[in-house]
C-alpha cells in the first residue's frame, strides 16, 4: 500500500511520517511525502532527523519535494493520502490517478516560531509520537479494513484517535 504524506513546505511533519512509516510499515506499506509548496532548495528540518535518528530511524534518501512529482503520470499509484498540517488540508490539491483514499491529521508545527532548538526538539519528538499513535493504529488494521472500499472511512476515523 502506498501512501503519501502532504504538507506545505515538506521539511518536518511529513517528512517524520515518511520515515516513520517506512520504519515500521513491515513491508506492507510504503511511504512517500510532498510539499504544496517546498522553498527553493528545502531540506528536511535537521532537528526532524535528528528526532528520527535518536528514534533508531533511517534517514537516509529522505529529501523535501513538491507534490507535483505524484501527480505525473509515472508516478508511484497512491492507496492513500494524508495531509499532516492544515495549511496543506485547505489547498486545492493536485488530481492524483486512481482517485485514492483521503484523510487528514492534522499535527502542530514542530519548528514553527523563535522557540531555541532545544525547545523544538522536544517539540518534534512531541510530533514524532503524536504520528506514531496513528500509523500503529494503521499498519495492525486487518486487512480488510485496507480495502480501498473501507479505507476511506479507516483513515478518516483514525484521525480521531
Amino acid at each position: 500500500m502506498n501512501v503519501l504524506f502532504l504538507c506545505t513546505h515538506n521539511s518536518a511533519r511529513s517528512i517524520l511520517a515518511e520515515a516513520l512509516l517506512n520504519h515500521i510499515g513491515a513491508g506492507r506499506f510504503q511511504a512517500y511525502s510532498a510539499g504544496s509548496s517546498p522553498r527553493d532548495n528545502q531540506r528536511p528540518n535537521p532537528l526532524g532527523l535528528q528526532v528520527l535518528q535518536q528514534a533508531g530511524i533511517p534517514t537516509e534518501g529522505l529529501r523535501s519535494k513538491s507534490w507535483d512529482e505524484f501527480a505525473k503520470p509515472d508516478a508511484p499509484h497512491m492507496d492513500l493520502i494524508i495531509t499532516v498540517c492544515d495549511n496543506a488540508a485547505g489547498e486545492v490539491c493536485p488530481i492524483w490517478p486512481g482517485h485514492p483514499a483521503t484523510a487528514h491529521w492534522g499535527y502542530a508545527d514542530p519548528s514553527a516560531g523563535d522557540a531555541p532548538d532545544e525547545v523544538k526538539l522536544k517539540a518534534f519528538a512531541q510530533t514524532l509520537i503524536a504520528i506514531q499513535q496513528r500509523l500503529q493504529l494503521l499498519v495492525n488494521l486487518p486487512p480488510e479494513q485496507l480495502q480501498a472500499q473501507a479505507l476511506q472511512t479507516t483513515a478518516r476515523a483514525l484521525a480521531q484517535a
